[in-house]
């Protein structure tokens, strides 16, 4: 923990150092006097970046020891013949024979991992629209704790399956929902006269259809080598390179995916909220007409945020207002407090277009009114023969999602014209 604190506080040092430079930029200072200032902001920017990753990773090695800690029954240790010869074999579970199923193949099972597995097992072809899918017989239901992992590990790839950010639906089947919408934003109450007939007021009801695209996260070959080492835990191996593949695809989709046989992606789904002045360039005037895009009902969302770019960010970063203050304040070490823009925390989402002629380069608004729908079932096949000359195995993951933002007001873009 001391080592986290330790970087932090380094970050803070280092943001105050930038400002300082760009504070030395005065309107009398020659050009190239100002651009030598902002290459240095914009180097110790590059090392407060670089820190983050660093604290990622402090905090998921630590997250990694305790889990060595608290030790794996799966792995062999020595013989040791002065302790009490051992009672029963522990009790299979789903999850150590999943685990076994993946090391060894379905012949490596004992008879009670078998039975367990075939309550998993894959049987019936998938039928959705009308149109029959690929029969996955084969392999096997994961675990809920390997599903657990793959979606925890899925946020490290893109913002858009965050709980935190977006809501999250999860569903036992695939089959088409139709989920209803409202927006009344626009109606109100009245005045009524004494002996009056009142008015009628429909409300403004609409819907939303929610699929389930199928996605894969293609073929991960494993050796046969690391598959025979105990000490090697092949279900890491599997869940983190599929959760990578899919974590890539899904957020990509859920961003700026076209809605055309594909989810229909945030950026895609809002709606202008303003036209920014240049091309090719963000000023703070740009984000106060963003923010006041969004009906104060939506800001005041404890989900409302900002989302862009990584280089978008950078050039927000020297926006000042109109009394000289960044409108980038960082984030508080202390109790945690996120970073944030105009009062408000942002994400970075590198799917996000940048800024540049006809982008739609910053997101602002509620973001849980934008659903994403995962199936729960997530299918993994083990494949031997086909790579049986190369003394592999492959596996091979299947995963379904959809999204779509729910009320196309609450969340809103900054649209660049066209060059």
């Amino acid at each position: 923990m001391s080592r986290l604190i330790e970087l932090r506080e380094k970050q803070v040092k280092l943001v105050a150092d930038a400002r300082a430079k760009l504070d030395e930029i005065k309107p009398d200072t020659p050009a190239a006097r100002a651009a030598e200032l902002e290459a240095e902001h914009d180097r110790i920017f590059d090392e407060v970046t670089r820190l983050d990753g660093l604290v990622k990773r402090e905090e998921q090695l630590a997250e990694r020891e305790a889990a060595l800690e608290r030790g794996d029954p799966r792995r062999p240790v020595g013989e040791d013949r002065t302790a009490e010869p051992a009672g029963d074999a522990p009790k299979a579970t789903v999850e150590t024979a999943f685990r076994s199923w993946l090391r060894y193949g379905a012949g490596g099972l004992l008879a009670e991992e078998r039975t367990l597995l075939q309550s998993m097992r894959v049987k019936e072809p998938e039928r959705r629209a009308q149109a029959a899918g690929t029969d996955a017989a084969g392999g096997y239901l994961v675990p809920q704790g390997f599903v657990a992992e793959l979606i925890k590990s899925l946020k490290a790839f893109g913002p858009m399956v965050d709980p935190g950010i977006t809501r999250q639906l999860e569903t036992a089947a695939g089959n088409q929902i139709d989920w209803p919408t409202m927006n009344d934003t626009a109606n109100k109450g009245a005045i009524l006269a004494e002996n009056a007939q009142d008015t009628e007021q429909d409300v403004a009801f609409g819907s939303k259809q929610l699929d389930a695209f199928k996605y894969t996260t293609k073929i991960i070959r494993v050796s046969e080598e690391l598959m025979q080492d105990a000490a090697i835990d092949i279900e890491q191996i599997v869940r983190d390179a599929g959760a990578e593949r899919l974590g890539r695809i899904v957020n990509e989709h859920m961003t700026v995916g076209t809605g055309v046989g594909q989810p229909s992606g945030i950026v895609t789904a809002s709606t202008q909220g303003f036209v920014a002045a240049a091309a090719a360039n963000i000023t703070f005037d740009d984000l106060i007409e963003l923010q006041h895009a969004i009906d104060p009902a939506y800001r005041a969302d404890p989900s409302t945020r900002w989302m862009f770019h990584d280089n978008t960010l950078k050039r927000l970063r020297k926006l000042k207002d109109v009394e000289g203050n960044y409108i980038w304040q960082p984030a508080d070490v202390r109790s945690g407090a996120p970073a944030v823009i105009l009062d408000h925390p942002y994400s970075i989402n590198q799917d996000m277009p940048q800024v540049g002629a006809s982008a739609k380069s910053v997101l602002f608004g509620a973001f849980n009114r934008y659903v994403v729908r995962r199936v729960r079932e997530l299918a993994l096949k083990r494949l031997v023969e086909r790579y049986a000359d190369f003394h592999q195995v492959g596996f091979i993951g299947f995963a379904r999602f959809d999204g779509d933002l729910l009320n196309a007001d609450a969340v809103k873009h900054l649209a660049h014209p066209a060059a």
